[in-house]
């Protein structure tokens, strides 16, 4: 986790958005760094961090997909979900899941990266997001920060779910920037996925035979 992402929840989060409430943090592994003990802080009532496996900081294996399953619709008061986003294929499930779980009121919290950063895959990279995506995806919600990352690309929101008369955008027309494809898209196929690989096996080969002819 970048420091940036650290400095953004400190800013953004405060005692009202966490004291007493329940907290779900998503992709909560704690692989660099986490939000956790700012947020634990100001005493929630519950914090429970998810992910797809356990591991350190994870209090509940559960996949992002299937959120309101497991906790219920309008349950939740804070979702916090740091550099997860753009790791998930079927983002549209998952952030559909992000609002549906939050209660009328709920804050949501995302940081994610924009064009220009690097492949990173845990264990996939998928899509980047820049802020106009954001303000598509969260019209439904009333945006109370929308920021860029001042260190490397990504994006930075906090957003709260209306206390009445919520209904959800349709984000079937958003199209992304895949880093699979590498263009703007809606969806990636289990095609251009291995169409990707391949790329990604000569690629890799063609450095290795480069570094290996700067050696002669």
């Amino acid at each position: 986790m970048v420091p940036s992402v650290l400095e953004f929840g400190r800013r953004q989060l405060h005692p009202e958005d966490i004291s007493g409430n329940l907290v779900v943090e998503v992709g909560a592994q704690n692989v660099n760094g986490s939000l956790r003990p700012i947020i634990e802080g100001y005493g929630p009532k519950r914090y429970v961090g998810v992910d797809i496996e356990a591991g350190p900081g994870v209090d509940e294996v559960c996949n992002a997909e299937v959120l309101v399953g497991h906790f219920g619709l309008e349950q939740v008061d804070l979702l916090v979900s740091t550099e997860l986003i753009e790791h998930v294929r079927n983002w549209r499930i998952v952030l559909s899941n992000f609002k549906q779980v939050l209660r009328p009121g709920g804050v949501l919290l995302i940081t994610t990266r924009s064009a220009g950063f690097h492949f990173h895959g845990y264990p996939f990279d998928f899509w980047r997001y820049e802020l106009s995506d954001m303000e598509r995806i969260f019209c439904d919600f009333e945006i109370e920060a929308l920021e860029t990352d001042p260190g490397p690309p990504g994006v930075f929101i906090k957003a709260r779910k209306p206390l009445q008369g919520f209904t959800e955008t349709d984000g079937s027309s958003v199209c992304l920037y895949s880093m699979i494809r590498e263009r703007r898209c809606r969806d990636v196929t289990e095609l251009d996925i291995l169409r990707w690989k391949v790329r990604d096996y000569f690629r890799t080969q063609m450095k290795l035979v480069r570094k290996w002819i700067g050696k002669i």
